[in-house]
């Protein structure tokens, strides 16, 4: 309730009675909040469990079984997240929606040249230049908010965004070299990643998509496409067939593991994605890189671990705080004088739904 939808004998009413109104309006905002924060910190947690997960899952895949088919393994992960959401539909919890086909395509096209990219860019390139590359996807993030969203940046804001630059450059960047077509990877690599990441948030805004839905829409174009290209793109980049892999039980178990910790990934990124945006999704990213190494150190040796490595998580956690702190004060990031037309779907009851109050998102 607001001022303007006060009853007409409001300001007749006694210093008691306004009081009463007043605190039970603040009480209400209070509790939307903390509702709000406590949804957006369980969305962050199941991102970084699936995320950190499926990462060990596919080191022990590919560097203990020998399954380095990373893209049809993309593919067969997509497959499973269709399947998932073919029952969840069947079931009644995800309700029909529209998403027009060119905005379907344009999606996929982005998120396949980025898997394919990232690929790419780890052959062709030194873990240095890679890592950096991964860096860059947030500047690029941050001019395509600005370009496209009207967004503004508080000066704190883009301090913290320079200082989680800093924190992860230095505790992953170690030998950097470059050659052209590596360069040429890693700019397509960037750049898609980022379109798609963008897109998530974009779509999910314009047709009032949840992420379930969008997910429907998204998930089984990817896997037919995937799969299509990806037995062959993968015997190009290894020279390895995979009909001819052996696979036995122990490799098989981990790729269905692989598979069913992906539909939590895939769900988790659109789920933040949506309600955050794709910079902060970046950003808080960066902290499954801290943790990744941390669950490295802790279950591979210990080797990589040195002061440098320690200094620049330490720098890295406290550009993370500071950004969250910065960009959630007022000005911090906001859209200027811009709001994006939006072609709202029907509402049906019972249906699967997370939060589409996008406008102010960090």
């Amino acid at each position: 309730m607001t001022r303007g939808e006060l009853p007409a004998d409001y300001f007749a009413a006694t210093p008691c009675a306004h009081a009463s109104i007043d605190l039970t309006y603040i009480s209400l905002l209070l509790l939307k909040a903390d509702k709000k924060a406590a949804v957006d910190a369980a969305a962050w947690m199941f991102n970084v469990v699936t995320s950190v997960g499926i990462i060990i899952v596919n080191k022990a895949l590919m560097a203990t079984y020998g399954f380095s088919f990373a893209t049809t393994l993309t593919g067969l992960h997509f497959a499973t997240t269709t399947l998932m959401t073919v029952i969840l539909r069947w079931l009644g919890y995800i309700q029909p929606s529209h998403l027009p086909l060119p905005e379907l395509l344009k999606f996929v096209l982005f998120a396949n040249f980025s898997i394919v990219g990232m690929n790419v860019s780890l052959m062709w390139n030194s873990v240095g230049f890679y890592q950096i590359a991964k860096l860059s996807m947030i500047p690029v993030s941050c001019l395509l908010e600005v370009v496209l969203d009207k967004i503004r940046y508080s000066r704190d804001t883009k301090l913290s965004i320079g200082v989680v630059l800093l924190g992860v450059g230095v505790c992953t960047v170690t030998d950097v070299s470059v050659n052209t077509r590596g360069f040429i990877a890693a700019i397509i690599a960037v750049w898609s990643t980022s379109l798609q990441q963008y897109y998530v948030h974009f779509l999910q805004r314009k047709y009032s998509l949840s992420s379930f839905n969008l997910l429907g829409h998204t998930a089984p174009a990817q896997a037919g496409s995937l799969l299509l290209i990806g037995p062959f793109l993968d015997y190009w980049l290894t020279t390895k067939r995979i009909d001819q892999y052996n696979y036995n039980l122990a490799s098989t178990i981990f790729i269905i593991l692989s598979c069913t910790i992906a539909v939590g990934t895939n769900l988790s990124q659109f789920i933040c994605i949506g309600r955050f945006t794709a910079v902060s999704f970046q950003v808080l990213g960066h902290m499954k890189t801290i943790l990744v190494l941390v669950m490295g150190f802790f279950f591979f040796g210990k080797e990589g671990l040195n002061m440098q490595v320690v200094l620049g998580m330490i720098i890295a956690v406290i550009g993370m705080i500071w950004y969250g702190n910065a960009s959630s004060k007022p000005g911090g990031k906001e859209r200027r004088t811009h709001t994006l037309p939006t072609s709202r779907q029907p509402k049906h009851g019972g249906g699967l739904t997370d939060s589409t109050e996008h406008e102010g998102k960090v």
